[in-house]
């Protein structure tokens, strides 16, 4: 049985881009294989120094996660920090992983332009997200296109282990990408890849009245309403696809070329959809949070679990490198 493993960092409130490039296909793996799937808290920490703030953050990414399709009874379900061995195995991977390797890592690169912190855990996000992966052995991660250079990375040093400390037998299980080539980058409010950090997101649980006005300041050039626009580069008409059925997706294309709707209207009409779209969502989302207990007992027992998973790749690890 294949497993099967993905990561979100609770650094912000649960996005489209989250749910469509992430969890709803996590979801629907979970009739193919054990899934895994960590809150990633102590990635969080490059971006957020608020511990209450990161503490809040982490319960309510477990609730929206919960929310949203994830079965504790299907999944290993829990958070990074509370399994020591993350923090452990990614020592141990950074004494072979090459500077050269991190310094041509494109998220580094971008998040620094964009103002955040040059700082050493940032630069070495990618080892900890190797970690992330090789200690519970996955054969498959889901990732978008932008992410697919972390997933090599992180095959180049289970690669570089193998090499050096495995004898000829594998240490650590090389992972393999599943890319959604129509739902790797999902746009954001100005059109960039939808992200906590770039400000853009539309949040799935946002109240009726802020995600309309989210909606409704989506990014759109100056075209007429009567003058034709183009479908293809459309951001409402990228979104909207999400939501609709193929002939409400084709409608709007139509009226893109066809001109006499405005922008407004386009927009109106991906809120709704949107806004249907996850009714169930909300409600399950009440249902989880009328038991204050739920989500740290869920939380607790997929640490218990995978700490059992770790240990096993630690102790070969750990042998391997003499430490044990």
């Amino acid at each position: 049985m294949a497993r099967i493993l993905t990561g979100i960092q609770p650094s912000g409130n649960f996005h489209i881009g989250n749910y469509f490039g992430a969890l709803k296909p996590l979801v629907e793996m979970q009739d193919r294989g054990q899934v895994i799937a960590i809150l990633v808290d102590m990635h969080a920490l490059t971006t957020v120094h608020d511990p209450e703030l990161l503490r809040a953050s982490t319960r309510n990414g477990a609730v929206d996660w919960l929310a949203c399709g994830l079965d504790p009874e299907r999944c290993v379900f829990f958070r990074q920090s509370d399994v020591p061995a993350h923090a452990e195995l990614t020592w141990i991977l950074s004494t072979v992983t090459p500077n050269g390797l991190l310094e041509r890592a494109h998220a580094y690169k971008d998040k620094v332009a964009r103002g955040l912190s040059a700082s050493a855990g940032l630069f070495f996000y990618p080892v900890l997200q190797a970690a992330d992966i090789l200690l519970y052995d996955a054969d498959v991660v889901p990732v978008g296109k932008d992410q697919k250079q972390h997933l090599e990375i992180a095959r180049d040093i289970a690669v570089k282990m193998n090499e050096t400390y495995g004898r000829g037998q594998p240490l650590l299980t090389l992972p393999e990408p599943e890319i959604s080539e129509e739902l790797a980058t999902i746009p954001g409010l100005d059109g960039q890849k939808m992200s906590k950090s770039y400000g853009n997101t539309l949040e799935i649980f946002a109240g009726e009245k802020a995600l309309r006005k989210r909606v409704m300041s989506i990014v759109t050039d100056s075209t007429p309403l009567e003058a034709p626009k183009d479908p293809a580069g459309s951001t409402l008409v990228t979104l909207y696809k999400l939501f609709a059925t193929p002939d409400e997706a084709r409608r709007m294309e139509d009226e893109h070329r066809a001109g006499g709707v405005g922008y407004g209207t386009f927009k109106q009409r991906l809120f709704e959809a949107m806004w249907e779209h996850f009714a169930p969502q909300r409600a399950r989302r009440e249902e989880i949070l009328a038991r204050p207990d739920y989500v740290e007992d869920v939380l607790r027992d997929g640490a218990r679990r995978a700490n059992e998973i770790a240990e096993v790749t630690m102790d070969r690890v750990k042998r391997a490198v003499g430490l044990r």
